[in-house]
């Protein structure tokens, strides 16, 4: 048997399959989707690779090696999903394979790999009868070791530190019955759990374990998916509701009806909307058993665990941000994308696949409907579901709040205005007097300051323009140690402004203020205020994004201040007040769907406020 493989080397011209014969020992072993060893080139040096298909016969019959270690197996359908994305995407198949592989796993050196996480667990080396004679004809005559026997007697498994801990024995006396062979140590695999710190009780006290009456809207569109589902037929959906519409509820009725069918489901999310809420409504409605987490604020010992709990069919929901489209889950009932819209779904690392592209690929491999969920779609998914001939995308639409809820008010503030008034602060007047009310009233504030709009660019304060490329007709970004304006697109630059070419003021300012500043001005403003930030300076430690938000809830903080994911999947009922600090500046970023972003960013944020 001859292995058609490819090479784990990114140099395009490895981008081919070489031959390589199939030992005795491997035969039978041997798939397409294997990962294997294989000796490649002159010297006996062993290199990663993939098998991509089998035949008889060779065309190099004295020329090909053989095989030398099986590694890992993958799915048929992983190997023909890596070959459409080398196809997509213009890059090696052996890139795309390396996205399915278990984490940890990638890599020529085993030492390297990431190892199970092991407890050495204590039990009883002989017989208890055996024990107890020995007790009897005094050849055990510690009563400290005659507690210890009987604590692990009735706790077999326990470890070292509980023993020492609950029978006030010291550990030098349990290696005393180790080495005389009363007690033995097995060592046992643990998992990884990234969901282990969350306490279950308690999150099924604060949220919904049962489904929620579905209204006229939600259930229509839940009829329409769940057909699909029950036909085993693939259909791209997109869910167009506003905020509040109950979105959430439809997902985890469609994912329950799935695991009724016994099949699995494919949650994905922005990484900035994996939120601690988000996760917790989930594991209300189905444990923590059933739910595997995949996203890079996890360690790769605990990607690798999940990943393991996925392939061995242990967990029937993959929750995650856009590599989780990979996860090895069987018999996929429903792909669900929630904030379709977001950018995040592309990947800007090599392969540059998009997670959208691949999920409607995956699910058509797999014949199940794919849900796209956002209260402000992406204007090409849009567009596609609103084809009047045989549309790509099918639209489902839910119009009101689940709740009957009214929409927040919203107020645009002109700061031109405000300037003329004297005002050069960060906050309008309004939202000044609105910050203040709300402290006084003890609610809460969010202010959010986009993050896109950190990109550093001129704008006229006294009429509102902006430098634009002649050639794009984008905003010029400013670079201060060049002192120039260029566009990032097409490589045009000139020189600075100092006199505003359409009103000819000299009020030309530079923006790109970022969280930190804006929580100094509101620390000035508000002395007495207490105030949290939440940025990507202040998250960077695991479980901080977490931390930060249990502080603004349960610590009476005043005001939270923070970029896009401080208004990703949250509901504060105390908070009353949403301020968005120059809510436009992100109309003028080096991005031709700028538009278009600033407004779902700030559609987005609309909901932050009950």
């Amino acid at each position: 048997m001859i292995a058609e493989v490819i090479i784990n080397r990114t140099a395009k011209k490895l981008n081919r399959t070489f031959d390589y014969r199939v030992p005795e020992n491997l035969e039978g072993l041997i798939f397409v989707g294997s990962k294997i060893l294989v000796p490649f080139g002159k010297g006996a040096k062993l290199e990663e690779a993939f098998v991509v298909g089998l035949k008889e016969k060779t065309n190099y019959p004295n020329e090909i090696k053989e095989i030398a270690k099986l590694e890992e197996q993958l799915k048929d359908e992983q190997i023909a999903l890596a070959k459409w994305m080398a196809k997509r995407y213009f890059c090696n198949v052996s890139d795309c394979i390396k996205l399915m592989l278990t984490p940890g796993s990638r890599t020529k050196n085993k030492e390297k790999r990431i190892q199970d996480k092991t407890i050495n667990s204590i039990y009883l080396g002989k017989d208890i009868e055996e024990i107890e004679f020995d007790i009897e004809i005094g050849k055990i005559k510690s009563d400290k070791q005659k507690k210890i026997i009987h604590f692990v007697k009735d706790n077999e498994g326990v470890t070292i530190p509980e023993i020492e801990m609950l029978t006030d024995c010291s550990r030098a006396i349990v290696n005393t019955l180790i080495k005389n062979g009363y007690l033995e140590i097995i060592e046992q695999k643990i998992e990884r759990n990234p969901l282990d710190l969350k306490d279950i009780e308690t999150i099924k006290k604060r949220e919904k374990t049962e489904k929620l009456a579905l209204t006229e809207e939600q259930e229509k569109a839940y009829k329409t998916v769940e057909q699909k589902m029950e036909e085993n037929n693939y259909q791209s959906f997109l869910l167009y509701g506003v905020t509040g519409s109950g979105k959430t509820e439809i997902y985890l009725q469609l994912i329950q009806e799935a695991l009724e069918q016994e099949k699995t489901a494919i949650l994905l999310v922005p990484e900035i909307s994996l939120t601690p809420q988000m996760l917790d409504r989930f594991i209300a409605r189905f444990g923590k058993e059933e739910i595997a987490v995949l996203h890079s604020k996890l360690s790769i010992g605990e990607r690798h665990d999940e990943w393991e709990k996925i392939k061995e069919g242990k967990a029937k929901i993959v929750i995650g941000a856009r590599s989780a489209i990979f996860a090895p889950v069987e018999k996929i009932g429903i792909i669900i994308i929630d904030e379709e819209h977001d950018g995040s779904y592309k990947s800007e690392a090599n392969p540059k696949y998009d997670a959208k592209e691949v999920a409607k690929q995956i699910a058509k491999q797999s014949k199940c409907p794919l849900l796209l969920g956002s209260a402000t779609p992406d204007l090409k998914t849009y567009h596609s579901a609103t084809q009047e001939q045989e549309p790509d995308v099918q639209l489902l639409t839910l119009t009101k709040r689940a709740n009957q809820s009214s929409l927040p008010s919203v107020q645009v503030v002109d700061l031109k205005q405000e300037l003329v008034n004297g005002n050069r602060s960060m906050l309008s007047m309004d939202l000044y007097s609105a910050i203040e009310e709300n402290l006084k009233q003890k609610r809460q504030t969010i202010l959010f300051l986009n993050r896109r709009g950190y990109s550093t660019f001129i704008m006229c304060r006294n009429c509102g323009y902006t430098v634009q490329c002649k050639n794009c007709n984008i905003s010029m970004t400013y670079h201060s140690y060049e002192k120039k304006l260029k566009c990032h697109y097409c490589g045009y630059e000139e020189k600075i402004v100092t006199i505003c070419p359409e009103c000819h003021s000299d009020k030309i300012r530079y923006f790109g203020t970022g969280t930190q500043k804006l929580e100094q001005e509101i620390n000035k403003q508000f002395p007495t205020a207490k105030t949290i930030r939440m940025d990507i300076d202040t998250v960077n430690k695991k479980n901080s994004h977490e931390e930060i938000l249990n502080r603004f809830k349960n610590e009476n903080i005043d005001i939270l201040i923070g970029t896009q994911m401080v208004v990703k999947g949250h509901h504060f009922p105390n908070v009353t007040l949403v301020g968005v600090i120059a809510a436009d500046s992100s109309l003028n970023i080096d991005d031709y769907r700028a538009n278009e972003r600033t407004f779902q960013i700030l559609t987005q944020v609309a909901r932050t406020s009950w």
